[in-house]
């Protein structure tokens, strides 16, 4: 379970006033173990900025993470072993295969070679991958890098796994594999949290809904509570007016 309390985070700012950026502010929410969460928000919305400080590659200006109970301020190291992350950058070493790739990241975890081994088979029958895993990255595709930095980010099998729009740039048949396999890690009980500003894909995966507009929450809840907040009749609907919507403040 992943537990973010009171986030804030400013970066400095640009020009000539130089006022400082406010990216996420005062954003809290629990993603448990079995569902899958999703961050849906427009661009800019602070969606990224958010799963930064989610897996330790940002330090908050305020609030905290928590990971399975465990303060990301105190532990750093511990929660990252936990953690199985596809970073909004995602790229992969252009010489190695897909297999190498994937081999290298299970070392740095310090998985012997037959662990690896086993946890690739498993990775790559379920992300699909058979028939490009043994190829040099240099000229993958969209999908077959994202499979690859997957496949890398959950070969230590984590329970909490965080994605940032894992789909985007997909096309249709790769996506809907990828859903599938979201779908898989769930009920295998793990924490699954992605982004994504996609209605669809957030509709058709997630159990719970954070929305972030402006770097607040504006609203969180089932699709069916969202929905009947707002009193939309479909996802999108409510999505339009809860990120315009200070009611959402306190949803």
């Amino acid at each position: 379970m992943i537990v973010a309390e009171h986030l804030r985070k400013t970066f400095p700012g640009r020009g000539k006033d130089n006022t400082p950026v406010i990216a996420v502010d005062d954003v809290s929410f629990i993603a448990r173990d079995g569902e899958i969460t999703g961050l849906l928000g427009p661009n800019g919305a602070g969606k990224t900025t958010t799963l930064r400080m989610l897996y330790t590659l940002m330090t908050p200006d305020a609030g905290r993470v928590l990971v399975d109970g465990i303060d990301v301020a105190s532990d750093a190291e511990r929660v990252r072993r936990s953690l199985g992350v596809l970073p909004d950058a995602r790229g992969v070493y252009k010489r190695l295969t897909a297999r190498e790739n994937i081999a290298y990241f299970g070392a740095l975890h310090g998985m012997t070679p037959a662990e690896i081994a086993a946890r690739t088979a498993t990775l790559a029958q379920a992300l699909q991958m058979e028939d490009f895993l043994d190829r040099a990255t240099e000229g993958f595709s969209q999908g077959q890098r994202t499979k690859t930095a997957i496949a890398r980010a959950l070969i230590h099998d984590p329970k909490n796994v965080i994605l940032d729009e894992p789909t985007n740039g997909l096309d249709v048949m790769t996506t809907r594999g990828l859903r599938g396999f979201l779908k898989t890690l769930r009920a295998e009980g793990r924490c699954v949290i992605f982004s994504s500003h996609i209605m669809q894909e957030v509709a058709a995966l997630c159990d719970r809904i954070v929305i972030i507009a402006s770097g607040r929450v504006t609203a969180q809840g089932t699709p069916d509570e969202l929905r009947a907040l707002t009193g939309a009749a479909n996802l999108e609907d409510a999505f339009v007016q809860l990120i315009g919507s200070e009611e959402g403040l306190h949803a």
